[in-house]
């Protein structure tokens, strides 16, 4: 047993570097590594991996509101409506089988990685990281400083949290490369301040999805504890290495890792 939690502990460091090195994003690898370097099923290892991710994006949202730049009113909007809808998918992750979950998961990891390495090749080519914007329901009053909030807005940024929560209990994944690119698509917000909203949000759906799984009883704590140790530790450690290391190039690597990782997870859920 100690073998296992000092084994969950040293994952959790690794997962947490990524996180220092690569952004919130990075915690979809924690299912992954769950799943091969414990043994666990995708339902187990899904909240367990909610818990780094929801660490390292509450320090990012702490960090983003000191410097003022996280859009509360429009984070909790979302984040509330994601909450709600985590236990619906927590509820349909324990409904389905372990094979199609994972095939699930490795779909949206590839599709979450190949958003990476576009922005990563866009920022290379020196062009905006997330490319042209649309028309925007969610423009920021420049009298205020704040959203102007019309029906259009609030439905786009409501589909985006039901989105995300769903996501988040159905296979443990925090919801960034959704939220992102949502707020990027509906206001007119600069990227620091949706980096730092979607921040605020992932922190705020994954600690409701952790008290769902808890209250539902398929928490591993025994397991999820040490990770998450191991996971600030990591964390902390490797933040002083992120102003000299992160980059478009480590977010590639980053992505074809991740690619690497759905191929395998799909190869073990259809091979058995």
């Amino acid at each position: 047993m100690i073998e296992h939690q000092l084994i969950g502990a040293g994952l959790g460091a690794i997962i947490g570097a990524v996180l220092a090195l690569t952004g919130a994003g990075g915690g979809i690898l924690a299912v992954p590594l769950l799943v091969f370097g414990l043994g666990l099923s995708m339902v187990e290892a899904a909240p367990i991996g909610l818990l780094a991710v929801g660490l390292a994006a509450g320090v990012g949202a702490v960090l983003g509101l000191r410097k003022g730049v996280v859009r509360y009113r429009a984070a909790l909007f979302i984040a509330a409506l994601g909450v709600i809808a985590a236990p619906l998918g927590l509820m349909l992750a324990h409904r389905l089988p372990n094979t199609p979950l994972a095939l699930v998961f490795a779909g949206v990891l590839v599709y979450a990685c190949q958003r990476i390495w576009r922005k990563a090749g866009r920022e290379l080519r020196g062009e905006p990281a997330c490319g042209e914007r649309q028309i925007m329901p969610c423009v920021l009053n420049p009298l205020q400083g704040r959203l102007r909030w019309t029906l259009p807005c609030a439905r786009a940024l409501a589909f985006t949290g039901v989105l995300s929560g769903l996501l988040s209990g159905l296979l443990g994944v925090g919801g960034g490369f959704v939220i992102i690119p949502a707020l990027n698509r509906y206001t007119n917000l600069d990227m620091k301040s949706i980096v730092a909203t979607s921040l605020a949000v992932i922190a705020l759906v994954s600690t409701g999805s952790v008290v769902s799984a808890s209250l539902a009883g398929v928490m591993h704590w025994a397991v999820g504890a040490p990770f998450a140790v191991g996971a600030v530790l990591g964390l902390l450690l490797a933040r002083p290495l992120a102003s000299k290391l992160a980059g478009p190039r480590l977010q590639q690597l980053f992505a074809v890792t991740g690619i690497g990782a759905a191929l395998l997870l799909a190869g073990k859920a259809l091979l058995g």
